[in-house]
């Protein structure tokens, strides 16, 4: 039974959608060691601050963007982008034939995936995860109904002849399935991949569409999440957040350390400290005047926001996000983009070319690519999408008036030197000048050489000669 035979090869070649390593230790070390008669190093008045390490997960992932408002940003972006596109059938066309999209029925399960479901819902869902995750799972498995799965809870199943051991990476090796358990493969109960036959729905290639727009080139088929790239620019913008909160807590004052509190021992020195503390520390007690007792001085260390340029530094940090996420900064509107010439309507404009020409129309073609076994498609043609209602495209119209105008133009021109309307469409449509077919007529008014004169023009009255012209009257 094939069930049978995906579950023993899901025991011996399981890929998991996203990368179970660590991505490293990015942990910056903490200072805020405290101790009596300077043997433990200093404490500063500025609370001690750790870069959080991210996993890549899906919940890590998505934890991280939640604290990073540039990365989730430029996701919601992205998804609501595509969540405007439309489904529907263009024929493949042949030489000389113009393509035309149409819709029939079969476009149902698409434009109602689910129970209230709409396209819109179902492809933002699909780009969160495959931002986020690298991968997005649909499957038809109930019929006329689809199921956007989650990615961290599939295993792509392989199959080998000839080394089953390794069926991922195999010269013969071949997707034979998909493994989905509610929870996950590795959820508890699933352990040591048992209870198969209860846990685990064993799903077929032809009931899944898999979308990996950015495929892992170490993965085997499946895809990397743009975060990955841009973890520690996540990592450096929640530090930067994290440093301005931890400012304004400390009185929106710079950095300080404390010497030579006047302590005989240990219990004197931490009252002393304490007090130091509730009297100073904390946005209420902001801009307090310090006084400390004989012998003890108070020393600025660190930097302000001023003296770090921590603007221009997280302003970087936004930037570099913005391109990881092929989201350009004047559209996504982080400082970066709204500064000069960014905002020039050319140069907007000019971003938001890039963005329809590098992202959205590629992810938008793979995107319909990976979704056509889901649905019936006519056997000469595929699916495809509809942008007509896409805001952000809607400059894209006009140039395609614009071409059409040049195509009408190029089209009365080899009409007028004697090609036929026929194949001077078809020309122009395939932009093959090769498919022109010359009628055999000649000069502008594309009429056949009449030597005798149009038809009648001997029978004229006065016995005028065929071809001559009339006598000019006396007197003229």
């Amino acid at each position: 039974m094939l069930a049978d035979r995906i579950s023993t090869a899901l025991v011996r070649s399981e890929k998991r959608n996203s990368i179970d390593t660590w991505l490293g230790d990015f942990l910056i070390p903490a200072v805020n060691q405290f101790g009596y008669g300077s043997l433990n190093g200093l404490q500063t008045s500025m609370p001690h601050m750790r870069v959080t390490e991210i996993m890549a997960t899906l919940d890590s992932y998505s934890a991280a963007l939640r604290r990073c408002p540039p990365a989730f940003a430029a996701q919601m972006v992205r998804a609501l982008v595509l969540s405007q596109a439309k489904f529907t059938f263009r024929n493949r066309g042949s030489s000389g034939k113009q393509r035309k999209t149409f819709g029939t029925r079969d476009l149902a399960p698409l434009e109602r995936p689910w129970t209230n479901g709409t396209t819109g819902q179902m492809l933002a869902t699909m780009e969160w995860h495959a931002g986020l995750a690298g991968n997005a799972y649909v499957t038809n498995r109930t019929a006329g109904r689809l199921r956007v799965l989650r990615p961290d809870w599939v295993a792509v199943v392989y199959g080998s002849q000839q080394e089953p051991e390794d069926a991922a990476t195999a010269l013969d090796g071949e997707v034979i399935g998909y493994a989905y358990a509610n929870g996950g493969l590795s959820a508890p109960g699933n352990g040591a991949l048992t209870g198969y036959a209860n846990r685990v729905e064993i799903l077929l290639p032809d009931e899944v569409a898999h979308w990996s727009p950015i495929p892992d080139p170490q993965g085997g088929g499946i895809g990397m999440s743009w975060v990955t790239p841009a973890v520690r620019d996540v990592q450096m913008d929640e530090a930067a957040t994290q440093h301005k909160i931890a400012f304004f807590r400390n009185n929106a004052t710079p950095n300080l350390v404390v010497k030579g509190i006047p302590a005989a021992t240990q219990s004197q020195f931490d009252e002393l400290v304490a007090m130091m503390e509730a009297t100073h520390a904390g946005v209420a007690n902001a801009y307090k005047t310090l006084y400390l007792t004989a012998g003890a001085d108070a020393t600025v260390i660190g930097s302000n926001f001023k003296d770090m340029d921590l603007k221009n530094i997280q302003g970087g940090t936004e930037t570099r996000i913005s391109f990881l996420s092929r989201v350009p900064a004047a559209v996504l509107g982080i400082s970066e983009g709204l500064q000069g010439s960014s905002l020039n309507a050319g140069n907007f404009g000019m971003s938001r070319r890039i963005f329809a020409d590098t992202w959205i129309y590629p992810t938008l073609q793979d995107l319909s690519a990976a979704l056509a076994p889901m649905v019936n498609v006519p056997s000469d043609a595929d699916l495809w999408f509809d942008t007509s209602d896409m805001p952000i495209l809607r400059e894209d119209a006009r140039d395609a008036a614009d071409i059409e105008m040049v195509k009408q133009t190029t089209i009365v021109g080899y009409v007028r030197e004697g090609f036929t309307p026929e194949s001077a469409v078809a020309a122009v449509n395939a932009q093959d000048i090769t498919l022109l077919k010359h009628s055999g007529l000649t000069s502008v008014q594309l009429q056949p050489p009449m030597p005798n004169g149009p038809p009648g023009f001997d029978q004229a009255p006065n016995g005028q000669v065929p071809g001559q012209l009339p006598p000019v009257p006396a007197g003229f």
